[in-house]
């Protein structure tokens, strides 16, 4: 094997149960005459054989991230994961609907708020009509790692643990340890990919700074499994913020049935870091509970800080920083969708590299488009946290006095004036709850701070997603290119013929090894002969659609403004990258030729 390889390693660390994923070439017990043990061709997307190695033997318990946003789902999708299953292993659209604020889970209720968009409307924007699915991250890597088990392009070794690497100009070395035999090996790639998390030791040992904050609050995270069903009754939500003197914070309802996490944060000059053991989290949600008499156990308990933190460089060298490069609080759901789209935005870009459609050159693009992205999350992310907990700190709560502070909770409950505030304050997080801009409103290449976050409006420039609308297929060209359907019938507001025309996105037309040119229904041969272009020997991939012959829109005013603005009805069309991004609208005098140097254009060939 060449030295051109790549290798694929996920990593898990001991702070953070994500799967991380990092490139990194395999060496075995040092063999003295070779400089490496194992060479492996890899590829984050496009059909090369590539290596995970993960730091456990087994995955962790902890649920940790849960909440999927609708770009997430699509890039499931688009990869072949079943979505219709994931849907149905998560939190019911019924169960995930609302955000409750309550004085405690068998207390006074306070107000409540819609969790994302779950409405039916969403439909015209994205093909996930939960527009947050609520999955616990280990079941979602498991249909992950399912997923991999069957692809004979991957091999994962677990109970791994990177140590160093070092750089040439042709690729990295990488010295693995196995973590139950006690020894070490190493591996040769083309590229480097650091995805260990927040204290990630491949972008320490880069050498690559952050910038952020340190600390905002000093937060506790609770794992415990009780049935919360006969206490919620019919409030059920998907977050249920409790205000309390003794717990302030908010319980994620996994399943309510048996699987949540309260995240509070605590004073930690009552409570020190050290004095929180078994019996002080089982007091805390207790409290939360409002109630003694409902049985759990608790699974894991563990401190961190509401901060925020972005690499300032995404690249060093042949190395590159993939879910390492950021970290921030979970107020928003932001942190593990960036992640994917972090993966999903760097893959095809190492497929072109390794397969020779693609110059080094265009790895430098991962760090111009998705650093803002990461910028614009933490921010929003820092702000919801920030936000809340202020709120949930002005009810009064103060009184070292539990029953005092209660009292207090409570009179300001009654108040009419009072209550007015408590309701301005419950509405001011409906930002909070709804980040339909931030999960797919993104533009790459600008530099903007979005106003509001809910705010999205489809955009059909260069960077964009490509905006959503419902297609048909009409060839055999297109149905193979498609995933399966899309199964909307779960959501209970649409008729038996919306939910059959609702089967197919025009993001599915979008394949992730290859650049989609959609084109108006009337092309010139000689435009289709000149459009895919060539690096050298090598044809880059694409795929030409046709509207009226591979494809159609269902009928909708959606689909005639993305018709109208993709040039479509003009002769005109659309060239997408294989991440589903908007490369370039073109009009009708654009030949094909030119849409090949814009492709070549972008993968600095």
């Amino acid at each position: 094997m060449g030295v051109n390889s790549v290798t694929r390693t996920i990593l898990q660390d001991t702070e953070k149960n994500v799967i991380h994923n990092v490139s990194i070439l395999p060496k075995s017990p040092l063999d003295p005459g070779s400089l490496w043990d194992e060479e492996f061709p890899v590829l984050i997307a496009g059909a090369v054989k590539s290596l995970v190695i993960e730091r456990y033997p087994k995955r962790l318990d902890a649920p940790k991230a849960h909440a999927l946003s609708p770009r997430s789902m699509e890039i499931a999708r688009q990869f072949g994961l079943d979505t219709n299953f994931m849907r149905s292993q998560g939190t019911s659209r019924t169960d995930a609907y609302w955000v409750n604020f309550v004085t405690n889970l068998s207390g006074r209720h306070i107000g409540r708020l819609h969790y994302e968009r779950m409405d039916a409307d969403v439909l015209d924007v994205t093909p996930e009509t939960e527009m947050i699915h609520n999955i616990p991250q280990p079941d979602f890597e498991a249909i992950v790692a399912d997923a991999l088990a069957n692809d004979p392009n991957v091999e994962i070794r677990k109970n791994m643990s990177y140590i160093s690497c070092t750089q040439d100009q042709d690729g990295v070395t990488t010295e693995v340890e196995d973590r139950g035999a006690g020894n070490t090996f190493r591996v040769r790639s083309r590229h480097l990919i650091a995805c260990d998390g927040a204290k990630s030791r491949v972008r320490s040992s880069l050498g690559i700074e952050s910038e952020g904050e340190n600390a905002y609050e000093t937060m506790m995270t609770i794992h415990f499994d009780a049935d919360l069903r006969p206490v919620v009754g019919e409030n059920v939500g998907m977050l249920h913020w409790v205000i309390d003197p003794e717990v302030s914070g908010f319980i994620i309802s996994y399943d309510l049935s048996d699987n949540q996490v309260l995240i509070c944060n605590f004073d930690s000059e009552k409570h020190p870091l050290e004095s929180w053991d078994e019996e002080l989290c089982r007091k805390t949600v207790k409290a939360a509970i409002g109630r003694d008499n409902v049985p759990f156990n608790v699974l894991s308990f563990r401190p961190w800080v509401l901060s925020r933190k972005v690499a300032n460089s995404y690249r060093v060298g042949n190395s590159s920083a993939g879910d390492a490069a950021h970290s921030f609080p979970p107020t928003g759901g932001l942190g593990l969708n960036s992640g994917l789209a972090d993966v999903h935005n760097l893959a095809y870009k190492i497929a072109a590299v390794h397969h020779g459609w693609g110059s080094s050159k265009l790895l430098d693009s991962y760090e111009d488009d998705r650093r803002h992205v990461a910028l614009v999350n933490s921010a929003q992310s820092i702000k919801n946290g920030i936000k809340i907990f202020k709120m949930l700190k002005t009810f009064g709560l103060n009184n070292p006095d539990i029953e005092v502070a209660r009292a207090n909770l409570f009179k300001s409950i009654d108040d009419p004036c009072q209550k007015i505030l408590i309701d301005e304050g419950v509405e001011g997080q409906q930002e909070h709850f709804d980040n339909l801009e931030l999960h797919i409103g993104y533009v790459y290449g600008s530099k903007i701070y979005p106003s509001n976050a809910s705010n999205y409006t489809p955009q059909y420039i260069q960077g964009a997603r490509l905006p959503h609308v419902w297609i048909k297929p009409l060839s055999q060209t297109a149905l193979e290119i498609l995933p399966q359907p899309v199964d909307v019938s779960y959501v209970s507001e649409l008729t038996a013929q919306e939910v059959a025309t609702k089967r197919y996105s025009s993001l599915d037309l979008c394949s992730h090894d290859a650049f989609t040119v959609l084109v108006s229904s009337r092309p010139e041969k000689e435009f289709l002969d000149e459009v895919a272009p060539r690096s050298g020997k090598v044809l880059v991939p694409v795929n030409i659609l046709i509207l009226e012959r591979d494809f159609e829109t269902v009928p909708s005013p959606n689909a005639q403004t993305w018709l109208q603005n993709l040039m479509l009805l003009e002769g005109g069309g659309v060239v997408v990258r294989p991440d589903q991004h908007i490369l370039s609208v073109f009009e009708s005098k654009t030949t094909g030729a030119e849409v090949s140097q814009l492709i070549k254009q972008h993968l600095g060939i």
